[in-house]
């Protein structure tokens, strides 16, 4: 994980006003859902195991580092080499905007695997990298959260990822709500201006995947309210038109 005196990105942030762009040629993913992430705000991806949180999260960081945006990615299930082998597995080549500083990964396994147990949320957002993204990725942001908060707890927790966020960037929350309070998901999905339920649905033998688009306030185009979708190797992610509603 981060220490207090590593270096964050090489390049001077500039931030964005107008929302964060995602569209890539291979896919229609930003025409069915709003083209472009709000600025200085919470998205939540909600989604049990196996349901896809990683690979949106991914499909949407390879959009956005693709269109300039800076993205720091902060993964608590996967090695920082096990991150950039699956990104690299779906056709979505980083190595370039990693050496130009335009995307940094972070795990709490380290590179391989020197594993950081003790990391929580707060340690996250006093990192000198935050400052330096247009768009912090937690994946999963659930193993981080803290356990059993008060009303009072929970407010603070969101007010302080609101005010790092009303500084110029935004955070993606991939969550399992399984594996975190219930009281604290609620309160952060309400908060949040973008909302996406990760489904799954076994239809004749196979798994018909589903993003749910409960909320996406400031969209700068159309949004689908439930969105197929499927990942094929060396192809990526693929919309299934037949599922889009």
């Amino acid at each position: 994980m981060l220490l207090p005196d590593e270096n964050p990105f090489m390049i001077a942030h500039k931030p964005v006003e107008d929302g964060f762009p995602f569209e890539v040629e291979t896919d229609s993913l930003a025409d069915s859902m709003g083209l472009r992430l709000p600025n200085r705000s919470l998205y939540v991806l909600q989604g049990k195991v196996g349901a896809g949180k990683s690979l949106i999260s991914q499909r949407l960081v390879h959009g956005m580092i693709h269109n300039g945006i800076k993205v720091l990615v902060i993964t608590t299930e996967l090695t920082t080499r096990g991150w950039v082998e699956q990104m690299e597995s779906i056709g979505y080549g980083i190595t370039e905007a990693i050496r130009e500083g335009r995307l940094m990964v972070i795990s709490r396994f380290g590179t391989i695997a020197e594993s950081r147990s003790d990391v929580s949320l707060q340690d996250v957002l006093a990192s000198p990298a935050v400052p330096s993204a247009d768009v912090v990725v937690f994946d999963s942001a659930s193993s981080l959260m803290p356990d059993e908060l008060d009303e009072k707890g929970r407010f603070e927790l969101v007010q302080q990822i609101r005010k790092v966020a009303s500084e110029g960037r935004s955070f993606m929350l991939c969550v399992d709500p399984e594996e975190m309070d219930t009281k604290l998901l609620h309160t952060l999905r309400a908060s949040a201006e973008v909302v996406l339920n990760l489904e799954n649905t076994l239809i004749g033998g196979e798994i018909k995947r589903n993003i749910i688009v409960t909320r996406f306030l400031r969209a700068a185009g159309p949004i689908q309210s439930s969105i197929g979708w499927r990942v094929e190797p060396g192809m990526g992610f693929i919309v299934d038109i037949t599922a889009v509603s």
